[in-house]
This record gives structure tokens, sequence and C-alpha cells, in this order.
């Protein structure tokens, strides 16, 4: 699969499909009780690929009058990687049937959180798929 037809099927209408924006606040109201106690929205964005590495990032955009500190965002692989709301598993299944593969043939893991501005942050999210 050439680079070029991973940005076309991963196109941010289609990522914003996957992962829609409300996600964030419901991500915030099962870690805090409310939605607006998170300081960041959280957008999947596709990055790049490599052979059959296909790389994404969840990107952090501080909200408006939070603080997006680095000891909020340093810590969120392990939190992602296991909670429901964000689902990266499901997310796994669905990136696997748009490249029209089985769930089985792709594993993924999570990098580590990247400051890119005080406003933004991300965090890579890996897929390789096997064979």
């Amino acid at each position: 699969m050439k680079t070029t037809d991973c940005a076309r099927l991963f196109s941010s209408t289609v990522l914003a499909d996957l992962f829609p924006a409300e996600r964030a606040d419901a991500f915030f109201e099962a870690l805090y009780g409310d939605a607006e106690d998170g300081a960041y929205d959280i957008r999947l964005v596709f990055v790049t690929q490599e052979k059959n590495r296909l790389t994404f990032a969840f990107e952090l955009h501080q909200r408006p009058g939070k603080c997006l500190a680095c000891n909020l965002t340093y810590g969120l692989p392990p939190v992602f990687a296991r909670h429901p709301v964000i689902g990266i598993g499901r997310l796994a299944g669905d990136i696997a049937s748009i490249l029209g593969i089985s769930a089985d043939a792709i594993e993924w893991t999570l990098g580590q959180t990247q400051e890119h501005s005080r406003s933004l942050h991300s965090v890579p999210l890996h897929f390789v798929v096997k064979g």
C-alpha cells in the first residue's frame, strides 16, 4: 500500500468519524466526573506510513482557559492504552477494517507523549500490520 493511499484512506473526516471530538468530553467525564475539568481536546490524526507500520497520533489541544501541563500529559500513554472510552482496541479493529484486513492482523503500541508547544502535545499511536 502506498503512503498516499493511507493519507487518502485516513483523511481528517474519516478519523473524526473513528474518534469523534465528543470522546474527549466522555473521557474527562469518566476520569474526573465532569467534562469541564478537562484541559484539552483530543483529535486523532494520521502521521505517516512506512512499509507495514502506520503512525497516527492523538493530538492534545489545550482548551481555552486551561493549562496543558506536561504533568497532565506525560502519563497518558498507559492511561489511553487501557481506558475504555479511548478504546484503542476498538480503534485498531476499525483501522484494520478500513485497510481490508482482519483485526487479528494488526498490533498497536503507544509512544511517549511529545510536546510540540505549550498548547499542543501528542501521543503517537503505531499500528503494525503482521505478515
